[in-house]
């Protein structure tokens, strides 16, 4: 259940966290007319609703599985998670770059207040409190991996939080920049130009998300480090003389499934069959006619294919003990 509400806890604290920041930053557009202070607020109504998306997702994940979908609904989360990217780029990045254009074709000039000012202090807090909680969250995840190993591998859910929040850090910092410079300049360019910066962030994370989440939604690969642990651990196994195919994909957060083709060890596969005395018990009731010899080859036949079932199955099982995300395993002979 643990994989199920990963990624929980840092949405959650985003949305309370935007929520609160965003009516704030509204009253302070309102209050001033800055733009850059309106891509502010555009940004986080743009990311409330995108973590509200993401929560939903993980909800929408943790289904169970059913005739209709019989490997769950753990791709649920990657899906909103790319719905969430688009808003950002459409909405948060479209809406902000627009309005600094405007800000840059008209001759308006916004009237930053201390009032502004303390809004954007408030909400970099906040911020970065935030981006505290997705941070640790990510790291907990892989505490022996590096920050880039974690972006790169970690849940779609923690990582846009962590996107988003890095953005929003950022661009408090951009508005108070641009609001700063426009007031002691008395150029309102400048905070034009904090609301396209600002714009295009949102744009270059929102196209990082969707490519991650669009990755996953068409089935990526596990990580190649566990790919390689597995295909020892099949290697080693006697009766495989060689893994001739092996695949895999990603069927929610820390779920794949694996399947591969084996050539089977003939000499293994014998010795085997002589440990559960199928052989010599058979030999010592094997008289010299024909007929004896026709049915031991028959039962000799039949036996076989049922062996190197058992021994899939225990082959798998103990891939699956050994790797406990990988939930469905479908190891088949050449």
């Amino acid at each position: 259940m643990a994989q199920h509400t990963t990624g929980f806890v840092p949405a959650l604290a985003a949305l309370l966290g935007n929520g609160f920041i965003a009516i704030l930053k509204w009253i302070g557009f309102f209050a001033s007319g800055s733009s850059a202070m309106f891509a502010e607020a555009v940004h986080s109504v743009a990311d409330v609703s995108n973590q509200a998306l993401l929560l939903f997702g993980i909800v929408r994940a943790r289904r169970a599985p059913t005739p209709e979908f019989e490997y769950g609904y753990g791709r649920e989360r990657f899906f909103w998670a790319l719905i969430s990217a688009c808003g950002i780029f459409f909405v948060g990045a479209g809406v902000t770059i627009m309005h600094g254009i405007e800000a840059l074709t008209t001759s308006a000039h916004s009237a930053p207040t201390a009032f502004s000012f303390g809004i954007l202090g408030v909400a970099f807090v906040v911020e970065v409190i935030t981006l505290v909680v997705a941070l640790r969250a990510l790291k907990a995840r892989f505490p022996a991996h590096t920050w880039q190993y974690a972006l790169a591998h970690g849940d779609p859910v923690t990582v846009a939080v962590v996107y988003e929040d890095t953005v929003a850090v950022e661009g408090v910092l951009v508005a108070l920049a641009s609001m700063w410079l426009s007031e002691i300049t008395g150029d309102a360019h400048w905070d034009g130009y904090g609301a396209l910066l600002i714009g295009g962030m949102l744009a270059f994370i929102a196209i990082v998300l969707i490519r991650k989440n669009h990755q996953y939604l068409i089935g990526r690969s596990m990580p190649e480090e566990m790919r390689r642990k597995i295909l020892k651990m099949l290697a080693a196994d006697p009766i495989i003389e060689k893994v001739v195919d092996f695949k895999s994909s990603t069927l929610g957060l820390d779920q794949y499934r694996v399947t591969c083709d084996i050539e089977v060890n003939g000499s293994a596969l014998f010795r085997e069959m002589r440990e559960r005395q199928f052989v010599s018990d058979r030999f010592e009731d094997m008289g010299e006619s024909e007929e004896e010899f026709v049915r031991f080859c028959v039962e000799y036949a039949d036996r076989i294919p049922r062996i190197i079932g058992e021994h899939i199955n225990r082959v798998e099982a103990k891939v699956q003990k050994a790797f406990p995300s990988i939930t469905h395993v479908d190891i088949e002979l050449n």
